[in-house]
């Protein structure tokens, strides 16, 4: 499979209510699609229904980024290639240059492969970092990269990456686009410095869990869904703000649904795995709230298989998924405020399936 659409194969498909496509009834609602007028009177009124159809619309704008990503990563210095080769190869959702070539459409603008490998190369470079800080033995069912090459290395390989991420936002995004990612990077570190901080904290407060999720992970995909338009307007344009805080909503719900899966079996990733590291997540915090004893158990080190099954067992992974989608939906509000197009269309099917995947 290209991996570049592995994030359209996870969707589990679900039995329509009576008298409802199987699309409706998975995808939900579209907005209401303006006719057109004068010349455009004839167009047809056409819908994207489908992530497979999202992502055809920028099928090859995806296969030429990943193209010029495994370019990107290459280095005069050996090591440096052959460690973001190793990490690049592994595959991934690439949901971050998918969302800047789909908002770049919702404008009107082309984006270069350059500017859609943006977010792809910061997301990379932070695996390496994560990993090394985490001491992670796997990612993505291959063994680390710094237990291949050594945690020096694969530090300074990542310190490449985030280098070479400004340095293309910088050349084929423009001023406004390098300054939006800086701002966005600044609040990826925060992010990662206040999980750290709040590791096993069991006093952390569901508030406090949303700020740092915003900060490691919706900065970014904010940037990445605004990335286009930063790159064909000028500062104070409402329809890059239109998309940041689309991407902001949608990054949220992102990461929550990621958080759901870590207590879900069948993933092809070890059940409880941020539970192992001491991280307090959404499903675990609702789940201590509504569940007597549960807190005690997780500070003395219980099971994590049984931990993670009475957490499935009082439906707290029901309820964060009931909040990531109220995320998307206002995501989805949101971009009642650009033209009506496929690629609009296409921002509200990825924004529900993001979560849909993890049912």
């Amino acid at each position: 499979m290209d991996p570049a659409s592995a994030v359209f194969m996870s969707s589990r498909e679900a039995s329509p209510e009576p008298g409802v496509s199987s699309d409706e009834a998975r995808l939900g609602p579209l907005p209401a699609r303006a006719r057109g007028v004068g010349l455009e009177a004839g167009a047809p009124l056409t819908w994207v229904r489908t992530p497979a159809e999202a992502f055809a619309l920028v099928g090859a704008d995806m296969a030429a980024a990943e193209v010029r990503l495994g370019e990107l990563v290459g280095s005069e210095v050996a090591v440096v290639t052959a460690i973001g080769a190793y990490l690049a190869a592994s595959g991934g959702k690439r949901l971050r240059p998918l969302l800047t070539a789909l908002g770049a459409g919702a404008v009107g603008h082309a984006p270069s492969p350059d500017l859609l490998c943006v977010g792809e190369m910061i997301h990379l470079g932070s695996l390496l970092h994560d990993d090394v800080v985490d001491e992670a033995t796997e990612r993505r069912g291959r063994p680390a990269a710094h237990r291949l090459y050594g945690n020096a290395g694969v530090i300074l390989t990542g310190d490449f990456s985030l280098a070479r991420a400004v340095l293309l936002a910088a050349t084929a995004g423009g001023h406004l686009a390098v300054t939006r990612l800086a701002e966005a990077v600044t609040a990826m570190a925060e992010g990662e410095v206040l999980q750290l901080q709040r590791a096993g904290d069991l006093s952390t407060t569901r508030a406090e869990y949303l700020e740092t999720i915003d900060k490691k992970s919706a900065a970014l995909i904010s940037w990445c869904a605004a990335a286009g338009a930063y790159a064909s307007t000028g500062p104070g344009d409402p329809t890059a703000d239109v998309l940041a805080r689309y991407g902001r909503e949608i990054g949220v719900a992102f990461q929550i649904t990621d958080d759901v899966l870590d207590y879900q079996p069948g993933t092809g990733k070890p059940v409880g795995q941020d539970l192992r590291e001491k991280k307090l997540t959404l499903p675990l915090l609702l789940a201590m709230d509504r569940e007597p004893g549960l807190r005690v158990r997780v500070e003395r080190g219980d099971d994590v298989s049984a931990l993670c099954a009475t957490v499935r067992g009082c439906r707290a992974l029901d309820d964060a998924l009931a909040e990531a989608r109220a995320r998307v939906e206002s995501a989805i509000a949101l971009l009642a405020a650009l033209p009506p197009g496929p690629c609009v269309d296409a921002l509200v099917v990825l924004g529900r399936h993001l979560v849909d995947r993890a049912t």
